[in-house]
């Protein structure tokens, strides 16, 4: 029995079924499951420019499969359009309203199966919260990566080398030409950005979590693969509805295991915290995501270096194996015999899986010689990050592991890049970025550009950055995020003043002020929270429920 017959059964449901009719659908058609497809394409976002195309693949393989496909359309926002603007603060927000429309359509519409098609930071944890949440048959299938760009500053470009490129112009290092040459040659095609961000982080961890088919992360949007790979999802969600394989069978403790190993052992975005966190409530799971990046940090070695860590892109990342090459690294430590999308286990989906291209051991390296020893991501305590707060030492130059400077404070992420931009940060300055958290932003948006400015002014070796904010995966450098409690809740970061001495050790864990306990108390009793930047619309309730960046900043 399907799910769907609850409202398509003859003769009670005859006035559903006249509403499918009245679109075309045949008794046939609605006698067999009705696979959803949750598609997030627009001529908005790069990342999903191609999905209308992968769409139709899709269909193909559920029609194959046995099934038939039904498509509503999702949001999807870009964050590299938001950046620095009002518009990103609605992009963490955007993934509560994604999940909730996911959930919304599978439920209003009894579907019996989901596919999901996204590429982009939110949209992918959105709608893996969905499938998480609702727990029926579900495959998530991303638009791929873009391709990268001409070469820059050593290495293929990407949408990000402008803003390193402004900072240089800034600075004198480039000239005008050179800068706009870069506007167009950059992007070279659509897919989510080239680099190892946000968005190319969550479907790697999709593929990890085992709800993306083995290999079908990283293939480039422009690669016929990708369209392969659409059509076996197709059919490979009808098969999952037939053996009532659901999302939770799939995302459950051991899997999530195997996604923050995976995320350690690329050094993820440190977005990837947030995501999992919400991705693991969502699923009533028993796993404490915080403490599982802190634990499995020191037995998860670093096994892959890929831009904004190395000079590769995740094209190059694709043809060195991608993710089944990671965890086939990385498997003496991962969960192998746990169910997949694919309804086999782990374990038999790296035995079948074939190589197209050569290795590259610049790229993947084996388990036993690895990058570094510890993974990607750092999790950081101390009285200035009571909860936690958030590092990627995969990114950082090990010469900046150990940082102790004078803290340089802005209330906003547009102070502190218009200071970075008119020369007021020197070396040994600690630039502190605060009320940019979940409530404080609204919406805890990523310091990107601050730190791709810093950059280009030729001080990423010798300053740091701090925040209650985000980052973007791109980011490299000495920074710390997701500082937690966020200074608009009263966290310590609210105290901060120019001059104070900041210590940041990414390798032992730990963010401190260097401040008397004394004085931090004679600081509090002066301060009082701000009022909300923003007071209507979405953003004003998402400010009243987000919880902090330590819990996941899902709504409560």
């Amino acid at each position: 029995m399907n799910r769907s017959d609850e409202i398509l059964k003859r003769p009670e449901s005859s006035f559903n079924r006249s509403l499918y009719k009245a679109m075309g659908y045949s008794d046939d058609d609605l006698a067999k499951p009705i696979i959803g497809i949750a598609n997030s394409w627009s001529t908005l976002v790069p990342g999903h420019f191609n999905l209308d195309k992968v769409s139709d693949y899709v269909k193909r393989g559920i029609y194959r499969g046995g099934g038939t496909a039904v498509e509503f359309g999702v949001i999807g926002s870009c964050d590299g359009l938001s950046q620095g603007n009002i518009g990103g603060n609605y992009i963490l927000p955007s993934r509560e309203i994604i999940a909730n429309s996911v959930e919304t359509m599978a439920q209003a519409n009894q579907l019996d199966g989901l596919v999901l098609l996204g590429s982009c930071d939110k949209i992918v944890p959105g709608m893996l919260m969905a499938a998480a949440r609702i727990d029926i048959p579900a495959l998530l299938i991303p638009a791929g990566p873009m391709l990268g760009g001409i070469e820059f500053d050593g290495r293929k470009s990407d949408v990000t080398s402008i803003s390193e490129a402004l900072g240089m112009l800034k600075a004198g290092k480039i000239s005008e030409d050179e800068y706009y040459d870069l506007e167009e040659l950059s992007c070279p095609s659509c897919g989510s950005c080239s680099f190892l961000g946000t968005a190319n982080t969550m479907c790697s961890v999709s593929e990890a979590l085992g709800m993306t088919l083995t290999g079908g992360a990283l293939i480039p949007a422009v690669h016929p693969e990708r369209l392969r790979m659409a059509l076996k999802t197709g059919e490979t969600i009808c098969n999952l509805v037939k053996e009532n394989i659901t999302a939770r069978d799939i995302i459950n403790d051991q899997s999530l295991e195997n996604a923050v190993k995976v995320t350690l052992g690329i050094s993820g975005s440190t977005n990837t915290v947030i995501h999992l966190t919400a991705i693991a409530h969502e699923a009533d799971a028993n796993i404490d995501i915080m403490e599982a990046f802190d634990n499995y940090s020191k037995i998860t070695p670093q096994v892959a270096k890929v831009n904004p860590a190395a000079k590769w892109d995740m094209e190059d990342f694709w043809q060195a194996g991608g993710i089944p090459k990671v965890m086939e690294s990385l498997k003496s430590v991962l969960n192998l015999d746990i169910i997949t999308g694919t309804g086999k286990t782990l374990k038999k989906n790296l035995k079948e899986y074939k190589y197209r291209f050569p290795e590259n051991k610049e790229i993947i390296k084996d388990f036993e010689q690895p990058f570094n020893e510890s993974g990607g991501l750092a999790v950081l305590r101390g009285n200035l990050a009571p909860d936690t707060a958030i590092s990627k030492p995969g990114a950082i130059d090990p010469s900046q592991w150990h940082f102790k400077g004078e803290a340089k404070v802005f209330n906003s992420e547009e102070e502190a890049e218009k200071a970075i931009l008119n020369k007021e940060i020197k070396a040994g300055d600690i630039v502190v970025i605060r009320y940019e958290g979940p409530k404080g932003g609204p919406g805890m948006r990523e310091m990107f550009k601050a730190m791709k400015y810093i950059y280009g002014m030729g001080l990423s070796k010798e300053t740091a950055l701090i925040t209650d904010g985000r980052f973007s995966g791109t980011n490299n450098g000495c920074f710390v995020g997701h500082i937690s409690p966020e200074a608009a809740e009263g966290g310590p970061l609210a105290i901060v003043k120019d001059g104070d001495q900041i210590t940041i050790d990414v390798k032992k864990g730990i963010l401190k002020l260097h401040v008397p306990d004394d004085e931090i108390e004679k600081r509090f009793e002066k301060w009082s929270a701000p009022e909300p930047k923003i007071k209507n619309g979405y953003l004003s309730i998402y400010s009243k429920l987000a919880a902090s960046a330590a819990e996941g900043a899902i709504l409560k």
